[in-house]
């Protein structure tokens, strides 16, 4: 979590130091990304194009594996300090304000060794862009897995599964056409008593919905229709 004091400090330090730099960071990075090297997947919007961006220049730089290790490391930041998102969200701040966020999240997650991500940061803070942090780093991880061989399987359901009903969901998908060949299940449940009963399953881009939650839905859309 980002202390009070820590961002005092840091931005004092970032006081002290010119942002002449930023121009030829951002440059040096869009130069890499330019790179020809083909995502596993494509994303869509502003933050899947960022990720993507994030993704070639890793790869072109040989950083991919620190480079996700960080992005892991910044969601589980912006997950525990619920006041961070607002900060990178604000659009007041100002050159010495966003170089000192930057700092104190690559300190937070120990990357200042880590150019290719320091170079995105600094990016993201001159586009005036921090606020997507969390939503690319979402969409990165979807890129990892990817190039991984990995499709997301989360079983949504209304009170948490045991191992067992959890192994046979997954060899079941793992089997079927929403899985490709070759391809790795990796399975999460989620817990959301408001289904009622039964399951969501979301596989990639897929979604069985199987609820009782969903079947009392359509259940009254007839009962409406009929009237």
């Amino acid at each position: 979590m980002l202390s009070r004091q820590a961002m005092l400090a840091a931005r004092t330090a970032a006081t002290r130091r010119t942002t002449a730099a930023t121009p030829a960071l951002a440059r040096g990075y869009a130069a890499a990304a330019a790179q020809e090297v083909k995502p596993p997947i494509a994303l869509f919007g502003l933050d899947g194009t960022y990720a993507t961006a994030l993704y070639t220049a890793a790869v072109k730089t040989s950083t991919l594996d620190p480079t996700a290790k960080t992005l892991a490391a910044l969601s589980a930041l912006l997950s525990k300090d619920a006041k961070l998102g607002s900060i990178l969200a604000t659009p007041t701040l100002s050159s010495a304000d966003k170089s000192a966020v930057v700092a104190e999240l690559l300190k937070s997650t120990n990357s200042t060794s880590q150019p290719t991500v320091s170079h995105f940061l600094q990016t993201l803070a001159e586009n005036n862009r921090l606020g997507l942090l969390g939503d690319i780093s979402a969409k990165f991880s979807e890129l990892i897995r990817a190039a991984n061989g990995e499709v997301e399987m989360v079983v949504t359901s209304a009170q948490a599964l045991d191992s067992k009903t959890l192994g046979r969901l997954e060899t079941a998908i793992a089997k079927s056409a929403f899985v490709g060949q070759g391809k790795k299940l990796k399975v999460t449940n989620k817990v959301n008593p408001d289904i009622l009963g039964g399951l969501v399953v979301e596989v990639g881009d897929r979604t069985i919905d199987l609820s009782v939650a969903a079947k009392v839905a359509k259940l009254n859309k007839l009962l409406t229709d009929s009237l």
